[in-house]
C-alpha cells in the first residue's frame, strides 16, 4: 500500500468526518450539466462517498472506488451500495460512463503515472463522455502529513493533456478550499470532454 493510501487507511474516521459535510454543490452543479439526465457517473477515489449519495439522490446511476479499503468500508455505509476497492492503476472499465468524476482523487498519483491514469478513464468513458479533475493549485510534487500529492496549474494541465490527446478541455478555474479554515488553500479545476480512439496500451 502506498504512502497516501495508508494514511487514508490509517486515517479513515477521522477523514470520513472531515469532508462529509463540505458543500461542493456549486462544483457538481458544473459538471452535472454535461451529463445526461439519469447517466451513468463513476466516482473515481470517492473518499467519504458525500458526492456519490448526491449524485444518487439527483437520479444518476453511480459505481464508486477507492484505493483505502477502511474508508470504502465507511463510504459504502453511508450512501447504501457496494464501493470496490481498486487504485487508479487497477481499473478495467470500458466505455461503461457517460462521466467521470475525479474529485481531489487524481492529487495522489505521481506525475509520471498520470498520462497512464487519464488512458485508463478515457477507456471507461463512452464517446463524448465528460471527466472532472481537480487538484491542489501549484507545481511540482510534495509530501506533507503523511501523503504525497502532484499539484497542478494551468500550463502544467495543458501539457499533460497534449501528451496523452485524447481529450478535449472544456474548462478550467481556481477555487478556494471547502472546508473551514482552510480558505488560504486553492484547488485547480478542469473539466473535460473524451475524443477519438485510444491507440496505445495503458
Amino acid at each position: 500500500m502506498k504512502i497516501s493510501e495508508c494514511y487514508y487507511q490509517k486515517n479513515a474516521k477521522e477523514f470520513f468526518q472531515d469532508t462529509i459535510q463540505v458543500d461542493m454543490s456549486s462544483l457538481r452543479e458544473r459538471f452535472l450539466t454535461h451529463v445526461p439526465l439519469r447517466g451513468c457517473i463513476l466516482d473515481a477515489g470517492c473518499g467519504s462517498g458525500r458526492d456519490a449519495k448526491a449524485f444518487i439522490e439527483a437520479s444518476f446511476q453511480v459505481t464508486a472506488f477507492d484505493a483505502a479499503p477502511a474508508l470504502a468500508k465507511l463510504a459504502q455505509v453511508y450512501f447504501g451500495q457496494v464501493v470496490d476497492v481498486l487504485t487508479f492503476n487497477q481499473i478495467t472499465y470500458e466505455k461503461e460512463f457517460d462521466a467521470v468524476w475525479a474529485c481531489a482523487s487524481l492529487l495522489h498519483v505521481p506525475n509520471k503515472s498520470l498520462p497512464k491514469v487519464f488512458l485508463k478513464l478515457f477507456r471507461a468513458l463512452k464517446s463524448g463522455g465528460v471527466m472532472y479533475v481537480s487538484f491542489k493549485y501549484g507545481s511540482g510534487e510534495v509530501e506533507h502529513n503523511g501523503r504525497r500529492f502532484t499539484n497542478m496549474n494551468e500550463g502544467d494541465f495543458s501539457r499533460l493533456l497534449e501528451g496523452i490527446g485524447v481529450f478535449k478541455l472544456m474548462d478550467t478555474w481556481v477555487s478556494n478550499d471547502r472546508r473551514p479554515d482552510r480558505d488560504d488553500e486553492k484547488w485547480f479545476n478542469a473539466l473535460l470532454i473524451s475524443t477519438g480512439d485510444v491507440c496505445r496500451s495503458a
